[in-house]
């Protein structure tokens, strides 16, 4: 991006900030919690984290992703919906406790997370929310109010219907500068319409050190086996130290703790040509059944350096998953804006993760596009069957190039 769009966008994006739909609802600093609702929470978040990575697993290679990021912007969603929508969705996204105790434990998780980052210096936590709403449109002052109150999530007003592309621009620059500029064009070119009403937005960044750092001269090449069979080479992390790890039927894993303790990645390596046996016990159940059965051992740790980028539209997984009727034309969020002409057009979601002997450095962002359905019922134009096609001048009638097509693939 030039020097001069980004300070343009900078500057039009300050602008935005000062304007505040919700701005007279400070968020709760301080909810009232119990800690059996955020127990419940956790649970629920955790079995939507599996579930969706079953679904993207479908698809052959590395996935990476934030079920953080996007259980939360789906929640904000899941603010103004109504009905079968509201059903649907809570059942797809494992919500389980009724929405007056749902909203203010996303709220306590939310900053009991980013208060980790003032426990140690070399550990940060990022996590922000914001709305994006169409200038001029309506949204009711409760459904403005729950997500200042609960998610920090203040309205920026953007002209959509004027200039989609530019509101496209301040939306995927708010999100660069949210993620330590890890996380580009969350928003591709032309998903956002002059049709866009509402775009909701969560940014997630993590940056920590392992509490036991590899030392880099001990990195060196060595084989990986993939699931078939195959050997390449890696550049592969060493250290001799003491970890807490679990064997099972099947497996063996290991948590790798940060310097601060409270964060830890789990590291599950499935016996060899047993990778999708594992891979199927995902779930809660299996993962209590490893960090309950954790024990310290000296261990001789070797893993792969990496560093991953995954992009999904999860329109069709959500729907397939059950939440369809949050994306067509029949879909309830009345809770909005008090009328039935808003549906989901896309779910957009992009992470970054580096690992490597200093530790670990992750982003993350969601956006939930709403669209308003414009009231004119759509005539299907499908061009499934050989056609013929016409380049022509309007004005003059004149025919600059004609053609058919027979088979589009040769």
């Amino acid at each position: 991006m030039g020097s001069f769009l980004s300070i343009l966008l900078a500057t039009v994006l300050m602008s935005f900030l000062s304007t505040c739909s919700s701005a007279e609802t400070p968020r709760i600093t301080e909810p009232d919690v119990n800690e059996e609702d955020l127990r419940e929470l956790s649970s629920g978040n955790s079995s939507f984290a599996f579930d969706l990575y079953r679904a993207l697993g479908e698809e052959e290679g590395n996935i990476f992703f934030s079920p953080y990021s996007i259980s939360a912007a789906l929640a904000m969603t899941y603010a103004g919906a109504e009905g079968t929508t509201e059903a649907d969705m809570a059942e797809v996204l494992r919500f389980t406790l009724p929405e007056n105790r749902l909203h203010p434990a996303f709220n306590l998780a939310d900053q009991g997370l980013t208060a980790l980052s003032e426990e140690d210096s070399s550990f940060s936590l990022h996590i922000v929310n914001a709305l994006w709403g169409q200038t001029g449109y309506e949204f009711l002052p409760e459904f403005l109010g729950v997500l200042a109150a609960n998610y920090g999530a203040d309205m920026r007003l953007l002209d959509f219907s004027e200039d989609a592309e530019l509101c496209r621009e301040i939306i995927n620059e708010w999100v660069v500068e949210q993620t330590e500029g890890e996380i580009e064009n969350l928003i591709p070119q032309n998903l956002l319409t002059s049709a866009t009403t509402l775009v909701l937005t969560n940014a997630i960044y993590f940056k920590a050190q392992w509490l036991l750092p590899f030392d880099a001269m001990g990195t060196h090449d060595r084989d990986f086996t993939l699931i078939d069979g195959e050997l390449i080479t890696v550049r592969m992390m060493n250290q001799a130290e003491h970890f807490q790890v679990a064997t099972g039927d099947g497996y063996m894993a290991a948590e790798l703790p940060y310097s601060n303790r409270r964060a830890s990645m789990l590291v599950i390596v499935p016996d060899q040509n047993c990778f999708f046996e594992v891979e199927e016990r995902l779930g809660n159940v299996f993962i209590a059944e490893i960090t309950d059965n954790l024990t310290d051992e000296n261990l001789h740790l070797c893993m792969p350096k990496f560093e991953t980028v995954s992009a999904f539209q999860l329109e069709n997984v959500l729907s397939d998953m059950g939440m369809a009727s949050a994306f067509g034309m029949s879909a309830d969020f009345s809770g909005m804006d008090g009328t039935l002409s808003l549906y989901i057009a896309s779910v957009i979601h992009k992470a970054f993760v580096c690992v490597d002997e200093s530790g670990t450095e992750a982003a993350a962002a969601t956006a939930v596009l709403m669209q308003k359905e414009n009231g004119e019922s759509s005539v299907e134009f499908i061009v499934d069957r050989p056609f013929i096609y016409l380049i022509r001048d309007r004005g003059t009638g004149t025919i600059l190039f004609i053609g058919r097509i027979q088979n589009p693939l040769e």
